[in-house]
């Protein structure tokens, strides 16, 4: 089951990581915005929307599959790695910088997912 979990999880921060990622690459090949027709067309004739699609499809199922026999809670919070998966490819990708309140601010996702597992870890001990 333990393996099952990692596996659901990393496939998760993947396919969130490549929505999110592909999600940017196609607001900046689409630029400039503008409200119109001729803009939502030029979203459509690169690639990238059609990767961001297939990105959030992978997400989904993958998230329907890991809720069937996954804890809700660290489960929801461990989805939420993907804004450190995110920021991490962003600097690689988009050449952005990790500030220290990034840092921190990544660092207290992590913390928190950790104390979330060990909680539920202590509450199916004790049941």
């Amino acid at each position: 089951m333990k393996k099952f979990y990692i596996i659901g999880f990393i496939l998760l921060l993947f396919f969130d990581t490549f929505g999110q990622t592909s999600f940017k690459l196609t607001a900046l090949s689409a630029l400039p915005f503008e409200a119109s027709f001729d803009w939502l067309v030029r979203i459509f004739t690169y690639g990238w929307a059609y990767l961001v699609m297939l990105g959030y499809t992978g997400a989904f199922i993958t998230w329907m599959v890991l809720l069937k026999k996954a804890p809700v809670g660290p489960a929801f919070a461990a989805s939420h790695l993907q804004v450190v998966t995110v920021m991490l490819v962003s600097v690689i990708v988009f050449n952005e910088q990790i500030t220290i309140t990034r840092l921190l601010g990544a660092l207290c996702i992590i913390i928190g997912i950790i104390f979330l597992a060990l909680a539920e870890q202590r509450l199916q001990r004790t049941s």
